[in-house]
């Protein structure tokens, strides 16, 4: 059984509900429609994600404040779900001003096991809502390039992603953006369905400099 870190700390009971709290302590920075999302949180359980690419051997301090929101928000009874990227870190999400130098699957792979390691230690995998950690290779590498472009990618709009902050900042820089980075936004929003369908995950938490990438599964 995976070995956890904050099991002994609670949330604090002064608050209405555990939306309040994440945005007294802070965790908040932008979110779709707040009522809807304080109502969903105040209301039985759900299933929520955040996801943790491999682009380096070891998670970030970044990493943190996405770690303690998985956590705060299982205290208050919803399950959560720990993604590592074993097909997102293969492409890495688009930088603002160079494109990533790509990882060998082997590393990668290593790698995934690494963050699964560290990130498990935040959750809790016992009792009603008990933590699962995922990885989207699973369901990415036995989808050929021609389903991928016909039943995934038939759903994006090209001028909605080229709206993209991340995007927007590559194209208008000297070195540009590859197809390979471009497509980054559709494998995440790939992600949140196959989450939705599998798990019946209807949340998912992320880093502000994510938020392109966090609404193209929405």
């Amino acid at each position: 059984m995976p070995q956890t870190l904050l099991t002994a700390q609670k949330n604090d009971p002064s608050f209405p509900n555990v939306w309040q709290e994440l945005k007294w302590r802070g965790l908040i920075h932008v979110s779709t429609d707040e009522a809807e999302l304080e109502a969903l949180l105040a209301g039985d359980p759900i299933t929520y994600y955040c996801g943790f690419d491999p682009t380096a051997p070891s998670l970030h301090l970044g990493n943190l404040v996405q770690l303690l929101l998985l956590r705060r928000i299982q205290l208050a009874g919803h399950k959560p779900l720990g993604l590592v990227g074993g097909s997102t870190g293969l492409i890495g999400d688009p930088r603002p001003t160079a494109e990533r130098t790509l990882n060998t699957k082997d590393t990668v792979a290593e790698w995934v096991g690494y963050l699964r390691a560290q990130v498990q230690r935040y959750l809790s995998f016992e009792g009603e809502n008990a933590a699962r950690m995922v990885n989207n290779l699973d369901w990415t590498a036995p989808l050929s390039a021609i389903d991928f472009l016909r039943d995934v990618g038939k759903h994006f709009r090209v001028g909605t992603m080229l709206r993209k902050d991340a995007v927007a900042s590559r194209l208008a820089s000297d070195e540009g953006i590859s197809y390979t980075e471009f497509s980054y936004q559709i494998l995440q929003g790939m992600d949140y369905l196959e989450l939705y369908r599998d798990y019946d995950c209807v949340l998912q938490t992320g880093g502000s400099d994510q938020w392109g990438n966090l609404t193209s599964g929405t």
